[in-house]
């Protein structure tokens, strides 16, 4: 899934998405790579990335989305907001703020940005399965095109 965490589609699917997750997490590699379109998106990318180099790039997915009608759509940064969770969730704040700062974190967005780009992402979420495009109206659709890759 491409994401944008500030993107209220996005946020319309998470909870499908986890269900999905739950469901077929053991038979089914989920892979989240950012697009950040809006204000705050990449703020919220370099935390999920933080996060991620300290092992909990999960825990950080989840509650950007949970609070995401608290940080969402505000003109200013909302940098101090994601570095409150990363200390709630009890991460190393110094390596936290080490790796938000750090160069190969802003490259490691920029890359996953510029696969979109070159596969013809434009909007979030967009999916893919097995290299294929997918065009779900809903979780549900998701839902069957897992199970028919699967073979179920």
């Amino acid at each position: 899934e491409f994401v944008d965490f500030e993107s209220e589609d996005c946020l319309a699917y998470f909870p499908g998405i986890e269900q999905l997750r739950a469901d077929y997490g053991d038979r089914v590699t989920f892979v989240v790579r950012h697009l950040p379109l809006q204000n705050n998106s990449r703020n919220a990318a370099l935390a999920s990335e933080a996060a991620a180099d300290q092992g909990r790039f999960e825990d950080m997915y989840q509650r950007l989305f949970e609070t995401a009608q608290q940080w969402g759509n505000q003109q200013d940064s909302q940098r101090a907001f994601f570095e409150g969770l990363a200390s709630e969730m009890g991460l190393d704040m110094d390596r936290y703020r080490a790796s938000v700062a750090d160069p190969a974190t802003t490259a490691r967005i920029e890359q996953s940005v510029a696969d979109g780009r070159s596969l013809g992402v434009k909007r979030t979420p967009a999916f893919y399965l097995n290299e294929h495009k997918l065009i779900p109206s809903s979780a549900d659709d998701l839902r069957r095109d897992i199970l028919q890759a699967l073979g179920s």
